[in-house]
């Protein structure tokens, strides 16, 4: 389980933001994430490790990764809305060849998808998703084509830029 904060330095600002948080309780912090256009990697660092969380110790660890966009939008505009059902972010930690570079079909509970990538762009690392969809949060990746998947309970934070 991420006990951490995760920033996806993406392709727009502001794109999602939100608490991952312990299942069943739903209250109690386990990570966040946070989906910002940011210049370069010492940008995203910065952002992380200044982060009031991680800087008042709820996060133990910062995973910070290069993420692309591909469904084209902020959580602002997903058409399901900000309440009704719970949300999941869903991480796929893989190497080799990419895989789920395209989101799968019937993805009306998508909130935000795209590949995870290295510094430079050039390397897939995984897959990261946020999803409003309980029975098909492990399901949405390829699950033989990745060394974990990991699935945490998810909420809406930040606000609409």
């Amino acid at each position: 389980m991420i006990t951490s904060g995760t920033t996806l330095s993406g392709t727009f600002f502001a794109g999602a933001a939100g608490e991952t948080v312990r299942p069943g309780d739903n209250d109690t912090p386990t990570g966040g994430v946070h989906i910002l256009d940011l210049p370069d990697p010492a940008a995203a660092r910065a952002f992380a490790f200044d982060e009031p969380n991680y800087q008042a110790g709820v996060y133990r660890d910062v995973l910070l990764r290069r993420w692309r966009n591909v469904l084209g939008r902020t959580m602002w505009d997903f058409p399901g809305g900000r309440t009704g059902g719970n949300r999941y972010l869903v991480l796929g930690l893989g190497t080799g060849q990419a895989v789920d570079l395209a989101p799968p079909p019937g993805s009306d509970e998508l909130i935000a998808y795209g590949p995870l990538l290295s510094d430079d762009g050039a390397t897939w690392l995984g897959t990261a998703a946020l999803l409003r969809a309980p029975e098909t949060a492990r399901a949405v990746l390829t699950r033989d084509r990745y060394a974990d998947i990991e699935v945490h309970n998810w909420q809406f934070g930040g606000r609409p830029t």
